[in-house]
């Protein structure tokens, strides 16, 4: 049975998610959180195995709340982020405070459902038209700066698209194998286990080896942030 914790700061919002996960087998609705503060407490008190976590919320709001979760070696929950706002800074914000996935509320109750499944299977969840805004955003910045390599230097200076400066990529980088680059290159640009099978001409066995090893070296919680990483590291290549 999949525990879930749903948080949302409208009541009729919280009803609606409730009915449409508990109607499923194998999902069942632990409890409710009308604020951050409030899911923080929640799911120390009922351990969920899934979070839905809304953005805008009155005092802690679900992206901090998000944040002191995974900050937390105790919670073993994932986090989906639900919003009704469809923005790049939540998506961004989001996924590097930790969530594993982050779908918008117009969803269908299908997709809600198959998210909750996903993430309660220790995977994450990142569409593909969320995935290529991601890359969309890491393509504008390459643009800007010039870096035309995936493997280039990052330039000095700030970065335009965060206001703050560029990370340069870590030491553990470095310890990547050629094809464990490639596999997190193929993970940034939304491709599943079985594309980037395809792709490599090799199993699909292989190639989770290789996420993990890639994950495992950049210290990374899932597939979601491999993402994350080629953003902020700029390791994928702009589209034209």
């Amino acid at each position: 049975m999949i525990r879930v914790l749903v948080v949302d700061d409208q009541s009729l919002v919280r009803a609606g998610f409730r009915t449409i996960l508990d109607s499923e087998p194998g999902i069942h609705v632990v409890g409710e959180a009308a604020d951050g503060e409030a899911a923080v407490t929640a799911v120390r008190e009922f351990a969920p195995d899934v979070v839905c976590m809304d953005v805008q919320m009155p005092g802690v709001d679900g992206l901090e709340a998000t944040r002191r979760l995974t900050a937390d070696p105790a919670v073993t929950a994932a986090v989906l982020v639900l919003t009704t706002f469809d923005r790049e800074d939540y998506l961004f914000e989001a996924l590097a405070a930790g969530a594993s996935g982050f779908l918008l509320k117009n969803s269908s109750p299908e997709r809600l459902i198959d998210a909750v499944q996903v993430l309660a299977r220790g995977d994450a969840l990142l569409a593909p038209d969320v995935t290529r805004r991601v890359i969309e955003a890491a393509a504008r910045t390459h643009s800007a700066t010039g870096l035309a390599r995936p493997d280039a230097a990052p330039a000095p200076g700030p970065d335009s698209a965060r206001g703050r400066p560029r990370p340069a990529a870590p030491a553990a980088h470095a310890s990547l194998t050629e094809r464990e680059r490639e596999v997190l290159v193929l993970l940034a640009e939304g491709l599943s286990n079985a594309e980037i099978a395809a792709r490599m001409w090799v199993g699909e066995a292989t190639v989770k080896t290789h996420v993990s090893k890639v994950l495992q070296k950049l210290a990374l919680r899932d597939r979601v942030h491999a993402v994350v990483y080629a953003y902020e590291h700029r390791v994928v290549a702009p589209s034209a």
